[in-house]
């Protein structure tokens, strides 16, 4: 049996062998050309908890405050804070010359309508919210909270870097109702959107924001820091097929590719010009959601069945191949590594993986045959991949599985409708999310159990809420550990989703550049030589 992976080597290697048409020319030295992993289809980056978006709202917005490389926060756009009433007034202070790309001033009526926005839109930002007594600007520099309880991770909330991230807009943008797109990306980051050269689904064009002055202190990491560009001009070339992306980067048509296709890697690390790393050291946790508002899954006996039976390195093996470096399993639902993370309740994957016994309790929960729709994109191979190997496993597990295929975008679209399927909804689908996501509850939106308030699956589990909430007010690692212990337990009781495994996606790029900061693909301290 011929498998997906051996097609698409054989594909790969008759497309390289053969040339693929140039997609560009040689870029000036002035121009950094970047291949991202997916279009950008919503540019509000308040609007959509997507990777891309998020990526593209740290070239045009800033933040009043950063994480560095060790989840350690920095001011940013502030240059300091003053707690007092015993961590119930926070007092903080913009910085000297912020201002927007209209040649506007950062002021702090700005910042509240921005948090405002973000707030209404973030689950951080709610929690944060639902303690504030109030919020004010005494002058145009600075920023007052008020608030009914101490709240020592303020500083996070606002610095975060998984979605959605507090970016601060000018008032006249942020004052747009949080259920509708701004459509004008002006912010006061360090980099300009150049609307005018957008192409949708082809091309997004950022140059250098000459106004902007990076901090004068610390060091630059992940998204805390001075921001020193080096680059008058950025462009965001959207190339779908991943080998044609390869092809464009060993020609030197384009300089950086977000993720490099892992069947690819040896013939990119063969080329001297070409350099391969570790983007993300966090990894990319991969998951199978269900929708907890649908026949069969809002059954816990039946998520448990199939938790049951998932074997993380069938997937992670599907995914990033025979290279164990490249991946892991044994994932709990925290990113290893992290305060958070442990091996609580992992016995529930260890094995044997019986499908069989799994099957015959599907049955005895009470399925009865009823289609189910698995989504899946079919542009991004590795959630592809995902979704191949669980159409495999629920098929043999007695489903009678509804395979759609889907592009990235409308995958997206389709994840918030909760309509039955027969009118457009879904049962279940997996992707893979930033390592950076799962590190604690404050953007682990998959963990989130709070129903119609909780992102797509919409699980609902007050256990899991109260051990959530229990995190926001806890002040050491002994006891963030402790209720990531707890809340594992819980998680793996409940199957609000199955963990996959992580892998690691290398990134590839031209050696000439020098300087890419880890954790996300960020376009400061970069530089050509």
């Amino acid at each position: 049996m011929t498998s997906r992976r051996d097609i698409m080597r054989s594909s790969l290697g008759a497309g390289l062998a053969l040339g693929l048409p140039a997609v560009g020319r040689a870029q000036p030295s002035g121009t950094l050309r970047f291949v991202p992993l997916t279009d950008v289809p919503t540019l509000d980056p308040l609007f959509s908890p997507g990777s891309g978006s998020r990526n593209h709202g740290f070239l045009v917005f800033d933040t009043l405050y950063g994480v560095d490389e060790n989840f350690d926060v920095q001011p940013q756009m502030v240059s300091g804070h003053v707690v007092d009433d015993d961590g119930l007034t926070w007092t903080m202070t913009l910085r000297d010359g912020l201002a927007f790309h209209d040649g506007e001033p950062v002021r702090a009526r700005d910042v509240i309508a921005s948090l405002r926005r973000w707030a209404a839109r973030d689950a951080f930002g709610a929690y944060l919210f639902g303690v504030v007594n109030e919020l004010t600007g005494p002058d145009d520099r600075t920023i007052r909270w008020r608030l009914r309880s101490p709240f020592p991770k303020l500083p996070l909330a606002l610095g975060k870097a998984g979605s959605i991230v507090a970016f601060i807009m000018p008032e006249r943008l942020a004052s747009t109702a949080n259920t509708v797109q701004v459509k004008e990306m002006v912010g006061s980051g360090p980099f300009r959107f150049q609307g005018d050269e957008h192409v949708p689904g082809s091309r997004l064009v950022y140059t250098r924001n000459p106004a902007y002055q990076p901090r004068q202190t610390g060091g630059t990491s992940l998204i805390a820091g001075p921001k020193h560009v080096h680059f008058d001009r950025v462009e965001w070339q959207v190339i779908p097929d991943a080998a044609t992306a390869a092809v464009a980067l060993q020609r030197g048509e384009v300089d950086w590719i977000e993720q490099a296709l892992i069947d690819l890697l040896p013939t990119l690390r063969a080329r001297p010009s070409l350099a391969v790393s570790e983007l993300d050291p966090l990894g990319n946790p991969s998951l199978l959601r269900f929708n907890h508002t649908l026949p069969p899954f809002d059954n816990v006996a039946i998520r448990r069945a199939v938790l049951s039976a998932v074997d993380q390195a069938t997937f992670m093996a599907g995914v990033a191949g025979d290279d164990r470096a490249l991946w892991r399993d044994k994932l709990g639902f925290f990113t290893p590594g992290s305060v958070m993370a442990s091996a609580e309740g992992l016995d529930a994957m260890a094995g044997p993986h019986d499908v069989a016994r799994a099957r015959r309790a599907i049955v005895d929960a009470g399925y009865k045959g009823e289609r189910i729709v698995l989504m899946g994109a079919g542009d991004l191979p590795t959630i592809g991949r995902l979704n191949d190997i669980a159409a495999d496993l629920l098929a043999r597990l007695g489903f009678n599985v509804d395979h759609v295929v889907l592009d990235w975008g409308s995958m997206l679209l389709r994840m918030a409708n909760r309509s039955p399927t027969g009118k457009g909804g879904w049962n279940v689908f997996c992707v893979h999310v930033p390592g950076i996501t799962q590190i604690d509850p404050s953007a682990h939106n998959f963990l989130r159990a709070a129903g119609d308030r909780a992102v797509f699956g919409w699980p609902h589990d007050p256990r899991l809420e109260t051990m959530r909430d229990a995190w926001f007010s806890s002040t050491t690692p002994a006891e963030q550990h402790a209720i990531g212990v707890a809340t594992q337990r819980q998680a793996f009781s409940e199957v609000p989703y199955v963990p996959l495994g992580t892998f690691y996606q290398p990134t590839a790029h031209r050696k000439e550049l020098s300087g890419m900061l880890k954790g996300l693909p960020l376009f400061w301290n970069i530089r050509r030589g």
